[in-house]
């Protein structure tokens, strides 16, 4: 990005440079009409229609003007060749559609196009050539007739290489896309510009029929060659994304590797990733705002409202170019600086379970192939997502106890042993563990019930979560049994949680609303634990001496010495 002062700068030399030169320009080169002015007026035409057909590369457009400014030069002189050059620049950026911020580009590329041909210009006048010469002068100075466009071109590049230095901080790539579309163009119209000028010596003004119509051909030719390879580049990139959306088995992984690589395939500024719940609403589960992640609050959306609810309802793509085309659909939430949007559904099964907007600054940013292109990677990421989404709900079953929604002994036993690797590697100072055991379970089984038993489990399941939060791990052990692990924690500091846990379990009623009394109205009951604590590396060598040691705690220094309390291992 260019800053203020800069583009202030750049105003400032447009206005000292541009009129004054091309004053000067007019006085020693002055235009070489001679009762032509309807040709010249021909000519002007031919190049606004160029000028308005460009070729954008890498957001940077590429317009086939040579072949006509070279012509031009030979037959009318420099200064319509300055002014043609001018005039085709305003058509070309009122084709574009500058943004506010961009305007300081008009300026830039005026006195970029004017030091081009002013200097190739001089230079070839100094040289002792002229211009609006016979055919026969021509072929006796050809030489210098071709050293113009060889001079045109060369200072162009070195221009673009000081303005990318001076304004850019050397951003842009001075080798690329650009000039390498440049060069071949550059190579095909030089040529075809001084055909025209040999056939308008010849003929006259049909010249520009004859090679007007081959050349406007081989510029559609070379447009949609360049759409053609951009488009199989999307798509061999979409490809490539899809393999990378179908490697990742987490829903989070799925969702934030979709909205990098689509931000960085097409140009984003805003992107908006929502989520159809329950068939009713659209929420919000993404927004990337100037590549920053936002928690933007943005109200839920129904069918047909604003533009995501209404690609919802009608299940089809649609293509805003300016905020004119949208502005009357928008419900809510908006940023003010958006002028193109793509909006595309997420669909699988032929059912709609997500909405993609992604936006630009810029007007008319987005083609109709970068819509089809974002079409197939919502398809990728549709399926990805369904397969995300099926393996941690079979992880999920895989690793919790399924009464108590806790992990279970396999989750368990494989995270103790990771946590093992860690004290092993030094990465973890001590590990602590609390084995607990609820007192006379097998009573409570027999006086309310199994079911009642079940709600007890699952109650104090809940209990140990919310104490524990994020501390360590809760799991069921077995039975009545659960267990705690608790990394970079002392034994002091296991002790007193376990004896919280203690304190808080002897004094809840648990709620059961299965027993087995005659009465349908809830009762309470009350339960005591037994607490066992081992903490490694003292009480342990390995996982299961740790837990073997913590157990011991809970049947010697606990369960034997009257239940209701917290034992700790003594080796």
């Amino acid at each position: 990005m260019i800053s203020s002062n800069k583009k202030k700068i750049i105003w400032l030399l447009w206005i000292i440079i541009f009129p004054i030169g091309l004053w000067y320009t007019y006085q020693l080169y002055p235009p070489q009409l001679s009762e032509r002015g309807i040709d010249l007026v021909i000519f002007l035409l031919m190049t606004a229609f160029v000028a308005a057909t460009p070729l954008v590369i890498n957001g940077s457009p590429i317009f086939f003007i040579q072949w006509v400014s070279w012509a031009t030069f030979l037959i009318f002189g420099l200064f319509v060749e300055l002014v043609m050059a001018q005039l085709a620049l305003i058509v070309l950026f009122t084709r574009v559609k500058l943004t506010k911020g961009n305007y300081f580009r008009l300026p830039l590329n005026s006195l970029m196009f004017f030091l081009v041909s002013l200097l190739s210009g001089v230079f070839y006048y100094m040289m002792g050539g002229k211009t609006g010469l016979a055919l026969s002068d021509v072929t006796a100075t050809f030489p210098l007739v071709v050293s113009y466009p060889i001079i045109h071109y060369l200072l162009n590049h070195l221009i673009i290489i000081l303005i990318n230095y001076l304004f850019y901080n050397n951003q842009r790539e001075n080798f690329g896309k650009e000039f390498v579309w440049e060069t071949v163009t550059t190579l095909i119209t030089f040529p075809i510009g001084f055909v025209l000028y040999i056939l308008y010596v010849e003929v006259g003004l049909i010249a520009l029929l004859f090679v007007g119509i081959p050349f406007i051909s081989l510029s559609i030719i070379l447009n949609l060659y360049y759409s053609s390879d951009k488009i199989n580049s999307y798509l061999q990139k979409a490809a490539e994304i899809g393999h990378q959306l179908a490697e990742k088995l987490i829903v989070d992984e799925v969702i934030d590797l979709f909205i990098e690589k689509i931000t960085e395939l097409i140009n984003v500024d805003f992107a908006y990733l929502l989520e159809v719940v329950d068939e009713k609403e659209l929420h919000l589960l993404r927004c990337i705002e100037k590549g920053e992640v936002k928690t933007t609050n943005i109200h839920p959306l129904k069918k047909n409202e604003g533009i995501s609810g209404l690609v919802w309802d009608k299940g089809e793509a649609m293509l805003f170019n300016t905020k004119k085309e949208w502005n009357h659909i928008v419900r809510g939430y908006m940023p003010d600086t958006i002028e193109s949007v793509i909006c595309v559904p997420i669909a699988r099964n032929n059912m709609i379970t997500g909405i993609i907007l992604l936006a630009s600054s810029q007007k008319r940013a987005y083609e109709k192939s970068q819509l089809a292109i974002v079409d197939i990677l919502c398809s990728h990421f549709a399926i990805s997502i369904e397969n995300a989404k099926h393996y941690e709900e079979t992880r999920e079953k895989s690793e919790r106890c399924a009464l108590t929604s806790l992990f279970n002994y396999r989750y368990f036993d494989q995270l103790l042993n990771d946590e093992y690797r860690l004290l092993e590697l030094h990465q973890r100072k001590r590990l602590s563990l609390i084995i607990l055991d609820i007192d006379h379970f097998k009573k409570v089984n027999d006086t309310y019930g199994h079911q009642s038993g079940n709600e007890i489990l699952i109650q104090l399941a809940n209990k140990l979560v919310h104490i524990i939060d994020d501390q360590g791990t809760v799991a069921r052990f077995g039975g009545e049994e659960f267990v705690i692990l608790l990394p970079d924690t002392t034994r002091e500091e296991a002790l007193f949680i376990a004896e919280t846990i203690r304190l808080t379990i002897a004094q809840y009623s648990f709620i059961l609303t299965q027993h087995l009394e005659q009465s349908e109205m809830p009762i309470s009951a009350k339960i005591t634990a037994s607490f066992g604590v081992a903490t490694a590396p003292g009480d342990g060598e390995d996982a299961m001496s740790l837990i073997r040691h913590a157990d011991r705690a809970l049947y010697v220094g606990a369960k034997r010495a009257g239940r209701n309390r917290v034992a700790e291992y003594v080796g």
